[in-house]
């Protein structure tokens, strides 16, 4: 029997979108999808969204990341983070479900 647990995010996700949000009259959640797609057969979609009923929510530093139930299952065990290094700064998800995933990034298979 194996353990699964919901997609985690990091102190460093949390506060990079801490930072987008500052100053904005109304916050937006992060919103992680997977999609059909990409080079790899599925793709992550990542952005600033609001939060509807089938969301769960994952929330620190004020700030909310939010993944749709469809996606879910495909986001188990991952982890969110925010990476600033010479290619781009950019939010990426490291899943361990994934058995492949392409040089870009944002498309893996399983």
């Amino acid at each position: 029997m194996s353990l699964t647990l919901p997609p985690s995010v990091t102190k460093r996700a949390f506060e990079r979108l801490s930072e987008i949000n500052d100053g904005v009259d109304i916050p937006q959640a992060l919103r992680i999808a997977v999609e059909g797609g990409g080079c790899s057969g599925f793709q992550y979609e990542i952005k600033l969204d609001a939060v509807t009923g089938d969301d769960l929510v994952l929330e620190g530093e004020g700030q909310k990341v939010v993944i749709d139930s469809t996606s879910l299952p495909f986001l188990t065990s991952a982890v969110i983070d925010f990476t600033d290094e010479l290619i781009g700064a950019r939010f990426t998800v490291e899943n361990p479900n994934a058995t492949s995933a392409c040089g870009c990034g944002t498309s893996f298979s399983m």
